[in-house]
């Protein structure tokens, strides 16, 4: 397996995007029970190479990639935008049992998009008329869907958003309330607001808020720009210390099959430095389940 895994106590010194404003609209905002803060703990980062797919792939499948040169696997959680809503094998046991092979976690929630979304397939779920809200709500609905599969707090949770049309002022400003939003409600619930979207817009305007001092912008940048080799720190339309250290995933390639120990995947490939999912150890999953009664 390329990469080495590093647990680190961080500050927020950690991340160079701009510091978190105060909180925004309560837990009560969002949809469902009220989700409450949570107390922070020691984030932990991956360097090294990922692979996200669709759906996340059975157990037999992800015991025989343990011999791929990937350490990590995003998965996709949650998000009323998602292209596999269906995730038959995704559960609590699924990220334990994954988790004790010695696989990373990459936890993706693919919510509200651009109402300038490139790809038809997402126009249906396009941000409506008050982003800020909606980016508050979705950001709750996330961390409850995060909750129930055991991703502990200070885990992130990387907001995907899909290439979108670039220099359209309008939709740039409505996507950016409700990424800000989503932003400040998943910090002051205790978990790290990572970002996925194409190099090309939606990571080359929250570069341009980076900039300008904008607050309540991404922890995590994962940018896409499929090059078919990672170029993590030579992006050009990154700063070159922005979003650094222990901040970045490249998508450097897409839509590839491969295969490990007989098991075939299509699959997205990624080079990372940035932090990885925190899972509750089972036992304490138990008892606090046992408490709640």
């Amino acid at each position: 397996m390329v990469g080495a895994l590093v647990a680190v106590v961080v500050g927020a010194a950690l991340f160079s995007a701009p510091a978190p404003a105060s909180a925004g609209a309560g837990a009560g905002a969002a949809s469902g029970a009220p989700v409450r803060p949570a107390a922070p703990a020691a984030p932990v980062h991956y360097v090294g190479r990922a692979f996200d797919t669709c759906e996340a792939p059975s157990l037999a499948v992800m015991k025989a990639w343990r011999s791929s040169p990937y350490g990590a696997v995003g998965i996709y959680f949650g998000g009323r935008g998602r292209g596999c809503p269906v995730q038959r094998e995704l559960s609590p046991a699924w990220v334990a049992s994954v988790h004790a092979m010695g696989w990373r976690l990459l936890p993706l929630f693919v919510g509200s998009q651009a109402p300038c979304v490139v790809a038809a397939a997402k126009r249906p779920f396009a941000i409506g008329s008050s982003p800020s809200s909606q980016g508050t709500r979705e950001a709750g609905d996330a961390v409850r869907a995060a909750r129930a599969l055991g991703l502990d707090v200070s885990s992130p949770l990387y907001l995907d958003i899909e290439a979108y049309q670039p220099g359209d002022a309008r939709c740039v400003e409505t996507t950016l309330s409700f990424v800000r939003a989503w932003n400040r409600e998943v910090r002051r619930l205790g978990y790290v607001p990572g970002y996925y979207s194409s190099a090309d817009s939606g990571v080359r305007d929250i570069e341009a808020q980076r900039r300008a001092g904008t607050q309540d912008l991404p922890a995590v940048m994962w940018f896409a720009r499929w090059l078919g080799r990672p170029g993590l720190y030579t992006e050009s339309v990154l700063h070159p210390e922005a979003w650094t250290p222990h901040a970045r995933i490249h998508q450097y390639a897409g839509n590839v099959a491969e295969a490990y120990g007989g098991r075939r995947l299509l699959i997205d490939r990624n080079a990372m430095d940035a932090p990885v999912a925190r899972v509750t150890p089972v036992a304490e999953r138990v008892t606090g389940a046992v408490a709640r009664g």
